[in-house]
């Protein structure tokens, strides 16, 4: 009895250790991938790098990062005549999805658009495509 109990429990650590060590080489994170992305997001664009994030290598020349994007939103504020408008490029930072294949890059971001006396505050999904330097 105490031998299988040993058994199992070497067989258990085996079993951990070979899985920690398949996720070491496949998922890691990353600072910067040097990917820059122009899209459309919410009847405006978009132009965005990424940011810190989560990398899933798929295969030699493909992976998928999850994480934030620090992007410039590039939308016209339609407002009435006489009233204030906001800048037309704002700084924002977006939380998405962007898959890689050799060089071409294609982006699911979202952005929050915040509360005005006008409109409830949402999160707006988008679509780019881009390019890995």
């Amino acid at each position: 009895m105490l031998r299988i109990k040993h058994l199992l429990v070497l067989f258990l650590f085996l079993c951990i250790s070979h899985g920690l060590e398949a996720q070491e080489k496949t998922v890691k994170g990353s600072l910067f991938e040097g990917v820059v992305v122009a899209g459309y997001v919410d009847q405006g664009s978009y132009l965005t790098c990424t940011g810190p994030a989560i990398k899933y290598n798929c295969a030699p020349k493909a992976s998928i990062l999850l994480g934030l994007l620090p992007s410039l939103k590039i939308k016209e504020d339609k407002v009435e005549e006489a009233k204030p408008r906001n800048s037309w490029v704002t700084p924002t930072l977006g939380f998405g999805i962007t898959a890689v294949l050799k060089h071409i890059a294609i982006q699911l971001p979202a952005f929050y658009t915040a509360k005005t006396s006008t409109a409830d505050g949402k999160w707006k999904l988008g679509i780019g495509v881009g390019y890995k330097f």
